[in-house]
């Protein structure tokens, strides 16, 4: 976030893209690999995190409506040879089930245009709530601050306030961006 607002404080609308490529910076290639490596690294992690929900809230329905089906709610215990590691538990459901969804996120991704812009829409919209609101509220509640105090007023400012003003700004800059371009492409295919 750092670098792109400063990146568009520098050139404005001319800002690229990728930071990395976009100023023609392709030398050591080593380091752009590298960078590029650390964005997957990072992007399957917060993949991972942020889809943890969606995966326990189909399983566990799934288990509730399906209670006698041995394909949901059977554990297949798989002995683990050196380690002495206790076995690992291979539920079938949960296999196939998160294997089929990053498969179709992926197909959706191929084939989408702007993916990226909308990918980051969702993560401006999503990202607030899990990692500003909800931990300052309860920070607040664990703490036991009391109300209209100066520290509780703070608080409340940065995690009402401050954020959503920044990822409403975020996604109207996308949106306007994706008609700029989806304007231009269309005139190019066109014209």
């Amino acid at each position: 976030m750092f670098c792109r607002c400063f990146s568009y404080a520098a050139f404005g609308d001319m800002a690229p893209r990728n930071l990395l490529t976009g100023f023609g910076f392709y030398h050591p290639y080593w380091l752009v690999e590298f960078a590029n490596g650390a964005i997957v690294i990072h992007l399957t992690g917060a993949y991972q995190v942020y889809c943890q929900p969606l995966f326990a809230f189909v399983e566990s329905t799934a288990a509730r409506y399906f209670p006698e089906c041995k394909f949901i709610n059977n554990n297949m215990e798989i002995t683990i040879p050196f380690g002495g590691f206790n076995p690992y538990k291979l539920n079938m459901f949960r296999l196939v089930w998160r294997t089929a969804f990053v498969c179709m996120t992926t197909i959706v991704a191929m084939l989408m245009p702007f993916f990226n812009d909308v990918v980051g829409i969702l993560g401006a919209v999503e990202f607030w709530p899990l990692t500003v609101y909800f931990p300052v509220k309860m920070y607040i509640v664990q703490k036991k601050i009391p109300k209209w105090s100066t520290r509780w007023t703070l608080l409340q400012i940065l995690s009402t306030k401050t954020k959503p003003g920044l990822n409403m700004t975020g996604c109207i800059n996308l949106f306007n961006r994706d008609m700029i371009e989806l304007k231009s492409e269309l005139k190019r295919k066109f014209h």
